[in-house]
């Protein structure tokens, strides 16, 4: 009996150990779950919130890709043959109209004009015919006096009239041969102005053919490009055709950084549709004061801009 006792001892202090264990659990889950819900004060009505709708992207305006090219190019040559002497350019140099770019030798000129400046010059062949003229009227009238008081005869006074009228033939004559000096003076003056090569326009020297030294002939000596102002060349599809018009003013964006639109004037509009590729040219012109602009840049246009006015009697297409 003792022996039982023993062993069953243990047994329910263990018991009574789990039934302790069990409850002090229980409490712990009340304080941390129903407590909280219980101290917690009522809540308020609210209205239910209702999430923003989302904002659809803006679609991106329809622009229209356009290239910005010189207003002009041109290769310059000489009319003459010769051997360039001096180039007072390079490549580019800013040039304005009339401005010398290349000078052949024109010794042989030179001395061509100044011998024609000397032989313009000369009067007195001219001063001489009036001399003579005047010597030839006063003897005509002194025969006409003459033959009134009956000293000399009709013959005398025939052959003064005529003596008169050669005189006068002498003076036009030389007035004439001064008049063809003159004008030798300017055909060897023309001749001497071929040696200079000049400018046709103002803008830039793009490229220089020739060296001083070189021997020129038909080929062109520079190349130049007019920057001021520069053309835009816009192709647009033919649904768009009658909604440009000549004096439009069009926004210009060219592909450069840092570039901002740039205010462009419609000068020519093609009147012939492309059939192959069914489009039209549209050309503009963009002032670049002080050449701030490169040519051969790209850029864009946009599409809406372009339909600001309708031509007449056509509407927008």
């Amino acid at each position: 009996m003792a022996d039982t006792t023993r062993f069953q001892a243990p047994a329910r202090l263990s018991a009574q150990t789990t039934g302790c264990v069990l409850a002090l659990a229980l409490a712990c889950a009340f304080v941390f779950t129903v407590l909280p819900v219980l101290a917690a004060p009522p809540a308020a009505a609210t209205t239910p919130v209702v999430p923003p709708k989302p904002t659809p992207p803006r679609a991106a305006k329809p622009t229209l890709g356009c290239l910005i090219s010189p207003e002009r190019v041109a290769d310059v040559g000489s009319p003459v043959v010769g051997v360039v002497a001096q180039i007072p350019v390079d490549n580019g140099t800013v040039v304005q109209a009339g401005q010398a770019l290349v000078m052949l030798h024109s010794d042989v000129e030179q001395a061509g004009l100044q011998a024609a400046q000397a032989r313009s010059a000369i009067e007195a062949d001219v001063h001489a015919a009036k001399a003579n003229l005047v010597l030839a009227h006063q003897r005509h009238a002194r025969a006409v006096e003459l033959l009134g008081e009956g000293f000399v005869s009709s013959q005398a006074v025939e052959q003064a009239r005529a003596e008169r009228d050669v005189a006068d033939q002498k003076l036009q004559q030389a007035r004439g041969q001064q008049a063809v000096s003159q004008q030798e003076l300017r055909v060897v003056q023309a001749q001497l102005g071929q040696r200079t090569v000049r400018s046709p326009f103002h803008g830039v020297v793009v490229e220089r053919f020739v060296n001083a030294g070189e021997r020129v002939e038909d080929k062109p000596l520079l190349r130049l490009a007019m920057l001021d102002p520069l053309r835009v060349e816009i192709v647009m599809p033919a649904s768009r055709w009658g909604s440009v018009d000549v004096s439009h003013t069009v926004s210009v964006v060219p592909e450069l950084p840092g570039a901002v639109a740039l205010p462009a004037r419609v000068t020519h509009v093609d009147k012939i549709i492309d059939a192959a590729s069914n489009t039209f040219r549209v050309r503009l012109s963009l002032p670049n004061p002080g050449n701030r602009l490169p040519a051969g840049a790209r850029c864009k246009v946009d599409e809406p801009g372009l339909s600001a006015t309708a031509l007449p009697g056509r509407g927008s297409l």
